[in-house]
C-alpha cells in the first residue's frame, strides 16, 4: 500500500521497525526546581553508557561522534534556563565529549538566536569550557541549501530574502551555513516542554525550525507545521547530521511553551537518550498529557500529524508500541 505525503509517495511504515530509548533517573537531580550540576552530569553519563551498553564513557561517545567532528549541541533556549534546555545538562554533555578527546574548538552550543543563548546562560557556559556558542542567524544562510514551500512567508529582518522582491520571494527557508557547512554532527538536547500546536517543542521542532530562516509562516498554523517540520528535518544537510537526541526531563512543564511556568511543572529528575527523534517526541507528548489536567488544556486535534508524517519520511518511529524504553535508577 502506498501513501501520498508531503507531495511525495512513500510505502507504508515498516511495522517491524523499533526504537530504543534509555531513561535514567536520580531523585537528587533537582531541588526546588534547581538542577544539581553534579547529578545532571552523572545522569548524562549514565544515559549514554547504558544506551550503548558499555562501561566506558569514552567508548559511548565515540560510538556516535569522532574527535575530528565539529559537533553542534542544539539547545532550545527561548524560555530561559529554568524551562528551556538546562545548562547543567549541556555541561554534562560537554564534559563527556571533552573526556572522550573531542577538542573544545570542535564543540558548538547553538540555537537560532544568540540573544536567547545569552539570556539562558549558554554564552557564559561556553566561555567556561572554552567551546563556542553560536546563533544560527549569526552565520548567514546558505543560498544553495533550502526548503521550498508554496506558502509565502512574511519576511523579517535576518531572513535571507528580506527586502527582496519577485514572484517567488518568500517561498524558501534557507539553511544556516552553520548547519549546512560547518557542523558535521548534531546532538539535539531538548527540554520536556509542551508546545500548543506540536505537543512538545521536541527534537523535530527544535532542530528543524532552528536550522532555517523564514519560519514565521509555519509557527502559528498546525497544518503547515505538520508538513514543514518533517520535510526540513529530512533535508540531508539537517537531519542526516543528527547523531543523538537527549531529552532534558529534569523538569516536565505541561503548559507555557515559551514561558517559564513552574506551577505547571513537575520535577521528573530524568534524562532520556536515543537516536530516534520521533520516538522521543512521541514519548514526551504522552508524558506531558499524563501530567496535564484535562480541565486546563484539552487535547488538540491533529497535532500528532507531525509525527505520522515524520514516520512516513522514515525519520523515526511514532507508534509507542514499537518504542522500547529501558529505565535505570541511579543514586541508590
Amino acid at each position: 500500500m502506498l501513501f501520498s505525503c508531503l507531495g511525495q509517495t512513500f510505502g507504508a511504515v515498516n511495522p517491524k521497525l523499533k526504537a530504543q530509548v534509555m531513561v535514567v533517573r536520580d531523585s537528587r537531580a533537582t531541588d526546588a526546581f534547581e538542577p544539581s550540576d553534579q547529578v545532571a552530569r552523572e545522569l548524562v553519563d549514565g544515559a549514554i553508557t547504558n544506551l550503548f551498553r558499555t562501561n566506558s564513557l569514552k567508548a559511548a561517545w565515540l560510538s556516535v561522534v569522532s574527535t575530528q567532528d565539529v559537533i553542534g549541541l542544539k539547545v532550545y533556549s527561548v524560555p530561559g534556563p529554568r524551562t528551556g534546555t538546562r545548562p547543567a545538562v549541556v555541561a554534562g554533555v560537554i564534559e563527556g565529549l571533552l573526556a572522550a578527546g573531542v577538542p573544545p574548538k570542535n564543540i558548538v552550543v547553538w540555537d537560532r538566536q544568540v540573544a536567547n543563548l545569552r539570556a539562558a546562560g549558554f554564552i557564559a557556559l561556553a566561555r567556561r569550557y572554552g567551546v563556542r556558542a553560536v546563533g544560527a542567524d549569526q552565520t548567514e544562510f546558505n543560498e544553495q541549501v533550502f526548503y521550498d514551500s508554496p506558502v509565502i512567508g512574511n519576511l523579517i529582518w535576518g531572513d535571507l530574502e528580506f527586502r527582496k522582491e519577485g514572484p517567488k520571494v518568500g517561498r524558501k527557508s534557507f539553511v544556516s551555513k552553520l548547519v549546512s557547512s560547518e557542523l558535521t554532527r548534531i546532538i539535539s538536547i531538548a527540554p520536556l516542554l509542551n508546545h500548543n500546536l506540536a505537543g512538545t517543542v521536541g527534537h523535530l521542532m527544535s532542530v528543524s525550525l532552528g536550522s532555517v530562516d523564514n519560519v514565521l509562516r509555519f509557527e502559528s498554523d498546525m497544518e503547515r507545521l505538520a508538513v514543514a517540520v518533517p520535510e526540513i528535518y529530512a533535508l540531508p544537510e539537517v537531519g542526516d547530521k543528527v547523531a543523538l537526541c537527549i531529552t532534558d526531563a529534569l523538569i516536565s512543564q505541561y503548559e507555557g511553551t515559551e514561558r517559564s511556568l513552574l506551577h505547571y511543572s513537575e520535577a521528573r529528575n530524568e534524562i532520556w537518550a536515543g537516536k530516534d527523534p520521533v520516538a522521543l517526541d512521541v514519548l514526551a507528548i504522552r508524558e506531558l498529557d499524563l501530567r496535564r489536567p484535562i480541565a486546563i488544556s484539552p487535547k488538540l486535534k491533529g497535532r500528532m500529524e507531525i509525527y505520522s508524517n515524520a514516520a512516513l519520511l522514515e525519520l523515526g518511529v511514532n507508534d509507542v508500541k514499537r518504542i522500547e524504553v529501558e529505565r535505570k535508577e541511579l543514586g541508590k
